[in-house]
């Protein structure tokens, strides 16, 4: 249960602020719902609280996460499949949605290493954008510091 003022993360969308928690009347059932804008770009979603779980909003992750996060990133024994690419895609985007920091970490670590073997497709930088983007913002407020520190500290991960 999340309070007006926390963060939170919802999948695929990244950490977000919950402004607020409105009743609403939908179908004569009423229902209470997270209203919440999303950091990145001020989008704001209405959430039932009922169904929060289901949906995967989950507190930021503690600063002892954040360790096992970086593993997950620095573990160059990973195997990357050799499906094709609107296959490896899909998987990826299966991952991100999951909302789990691990599974977001797992994409970028894969796109990063598959990126140095050969040139990915359109799509697979955009995720690859996404999945950094969202990283950068959790770790970097689990960790109360900078988001541009922890864009260095991936960035230096993988060059």
């Amino acid at each position: 249960m999340f309070i007006q003022g926390d963060m939170a993360v919802y999948p695929a969308h990244g950490v977000g602020i919950i402004e607020a928690i409105e009743s609403q009347t939908i179908a004569g059932v009423d229902q209470d719902f997270y209203v919440m804008k999303i950091l990145d770009n001020d989008m704001k979603i209405m959430i039932p609280t009922a169904s929060s779980d289901n949906v995967g909003l989950r507190a930021i992750i503690s600063k002892k996460e954040v360790e096992a996060v970086l593993h997950i990133l620095r573990d160059r024994d990973a195997e990357i499949g050799s499906q094709t690419w609107n296959r490896r895609y899909r998987d990826y985007m299966e991952k991100i949605k999951t909302g789990s920091i691990h599974e977001v970490a797992a994409v970028l670590r894969d796109l990063y290493l598959l990126s140095v073997d050969k040139d990915l497709s359109y799509g697979e930088r955009k995720m690859m954008d996404t999945a950094k983007s969202l990283l950068v913002t959790e770790i970097s407020l689990a960790r109360k510091v900078d988001e541009s520190k922890i864009e260095t500290l991936i960035d230096d991960m993988f060059n």
